[in-house]
């Protein structure tokens, strides 16, 4: 059973930078989709970036794309989101989510990020 764990979380100031990391344990996930979501109360988790297996692949939402890149590094079974040029409503817990077939299935405990204006 792979496990997530979340860590690189913290509060920034807008226009900073944070790398989030997801490591897996348990078993590898070198085979899996994985995403990066966001949630914040009383709201719906918010799709935020995610990469293929190979690493061959990335998508991003609009509200992320060209301050965020979703990378991994299969030696040490970690994923990472870079976040650049942060803005106060990118504050929200941050997950990681494997898939290896179509569902995502996996989840991290999350990382809080706090950016302040």
């Amino acid at each position: 059973q792979v496990r997530l764990v979340e860590s690189g979380g913290g509060l920034v100031q807008a226009g900073g930078s944070l790398r989030l990391s997801c490591a897996a344990s348990g078993r590898t996930f070198s085979t899996y989709t994985v995403g990066w979501f966001r949630q914040t109360p009383g709201k719906e988790r918010e799709f935020v970036a995610s990469i293929s297996w190979s690493g061959g692949h990335t998508t991003y939402s609009n509200s992320v794309k060209g301050r965020f890149t979703i990378s991994r590094d299969s030696a040490k079974d970690t994923v990472y989101l870079q976040m650049n040029n942060l803005k106060p409503e990118d504050a929200a817990r941050y997950y990681c989510a494997a898939s290896e077939y179509e569902a995502y299935d996996i989840w991290g405990q999350g990382t809080q990020v706090t950016v302040s204006s």
